[in-house]
């Protein structure tokens, strides 16, 4: 059994995602996709699920073509994909969720908890304690990037495609996501995986295949090559490493005390918790998804209310939400338009209250070059773009009208190496012109590339600081 591409090209109006790909993909192996934002693996990928109909090329499976552009048929027979944007519907049980993708293609009454018991049983083997009946509204992102995944499991898939599943992953639960793939690949499926992080392709991946600007550039063995060999792969030239200098903060801006939230059931996610940030300096705050992290960082945002405790903070707050689709975009208007929703204070782009077109398309522009935004311009729909384009739109945003504070939940989920490392520079840069920074990651390497302080939450609680 093998899934195979050939001369695959594909364009979305005037930009190029796919030119001329080919590339085999072998059972009892796990395949890294890898490449920059906008290289065009999730592209690749939806091709070969049936999502997305090339413009040229073929794809087969058991050296059979398949039709192409039908999910259903590519799901029967033995495709299943992890999306990197969540396709669950939020009104919805866990159970429900699950059975939903698993519902055959007649209209008959079926029992959810029949439809569901597969997901739930690979759940038990991954380790993984869920909830059936938790709404999935009330789900974390790294809850439900699990649901995801044990969609595609309850599903008798022979080839898995996972896009970008460790993105919001905590370092002990991918060890968990990792020792699963290896399971997998023993059972003789085909799995695909689409990452950034070069470290966890060395570690999980058997070949590899390298995307650049929508062609292949490269294909290897793991075993012939290196984490430094990749990377110029990708993006054509060395990057640079950002690292953190300590910096000289000034008076604390940001006091809480004593302050206690909410989540979205009403429990206490952040108890009595008390801290300051000062002028300056950045305070990075990890621990395992769930922890009240979110909830903290929402608050410091001024989108959740506190539920006890006072908190002393500023009016220009910048704010890159953990959930870039469903709290961070607007998905179906324009990139300029996104921006704008920000934007639209700045005195220069609406003077005397009435927006300056010319000005704005300008501002915009220099964002998204600045940013280095990859799309067919400033009227490109945001739902157009790759994952990492998108969070580069919230970052922009963000730091746009150079904040007092910024809040920031995991800032660098879904992007590539160069984008990763300009993203850390403008944060620092950030910090360096006197702003109080909140960045919530759990991403260990990030916490320590940006943080001047770290602390860690468990159960709605602060540890020590590690200076």
């Amino acid at each position: 059994m093998a899934l195979s591409v050939a001369s695959v090209s594909k364009r979305f109006g005037p930009s190029v995602a796919l030119r001329n790909v080919s590339a085999e993909f072998l059972p009892q192996e796990i395949h890294a996709v890898l490449g920059e934002n906008g290289a065009g693996k999730s592209t690749l990928m939806g091709v070969m699920a049936g999502f997305v109909t090339p413009d040229a090329g073929t794809v087969s499976l058991d050296g059979e073509a398949m039709p192409l552009g039908q999910a259903f048929d590519a799901r029967r027979r033995g495709i299943g994909m992890i999306h990197q944007h969540f396709t669950l519907v939020p009104a919805l049980t866990v159970r429900e969720n699950l059975a939903l993708a698993q519902l055959p293609g007649l209209a008959r009454v079926v029992r959810s908890e029949s439809l569901a018991r597969s997901s739930l049983d690979a759940a038990k083997r991954l380790g993984w304690t869920v909830d059936p009946d938790q709404p999935v509204r009330q789900l974390s992102v790294g809850q439900r990037q699990r649901l995801e995944i044990l969609k595609a499991l309850g599903g008798d898939a022979r080839v898995l495609i996972f896009d970008e599943p460790t993105a919001v992953l905590t370092p002990s639960e991918v060890d968990e996501l990792f020792d699963t793939l290896r399971q997998l690949r023993g059972e003789g499926r085909i799995v695909i995986l689409i990452a950034h992080k070069l470290a966890e392709v060395m570690a999980i991946a058997d070949r590899v295949t390298v995307l650049r600007r929508g062609e292949k550039v490269a294909e290897s063995a793991i075993a012939e090559t290196d984490a430094q060999q990749l990377a110029l792969w990708m993006v054509g030239e060395e990057t640079p490493a950002v690292r953190s200098v300590s910096a000289a903060p000034g008076a604390p801006l940001v006091r809480l005390s004593g302050v206690t939230v909410r989540g979205d059931r009403q429990e206490e996610a952040v108890k009595e918790l008390s801290l300051e940030i000062r002028t300056g300096e950045i305070l990075a705050i990890g621990g395992v998804d769930g922890n009240g992290q979110n909830e903290l960082a929402e608050a410091m945002a001024g989108v959740r209310p506190l539920a006890g405790g006072t908190m002393s903070t500023v009016e220009n707050i910048g704010y890159v939400p953990q959930d870039r689709q469903g709290d961070g975009l607007a998905v179906g208007m324009s990139i300029q338009d996104n921006l704008l929703i920000v934007g639209h204070r700045e005195p220069t782009l609406a003077p005397h209250g009435w927006l300056a077109s010319r000005k704005i398309a300008d501002w915009a522009k220099s964002l998204v070059e600045r940013f280095d935004v990859r799309a067919g311009g400033i009227q490109a729909k945001v739902a157009g773009l790759s994952g990492g384009n998108q969070q580069k739109v919230v970052i922009a945003r963000a730091l746009a009208e150079r904040p007092d504070l910024l809040v920031a939940i995991n800032p660098t989920r879904g992007l590539d190496l160069k984008a990763t490392a300009f993203v850390h520079a403008q944060i620092l840069a950030a910090r360096d012109t006197g702003a109080a920074v909140a960045v919530f990651s759990t991403d260990r390497e990030e916490l320590a590339a940006l943080g001047d302080r770290v602390v860690y939450m468990s159960r709605g609680r602060l540890s020590e600081s590690l200076v």
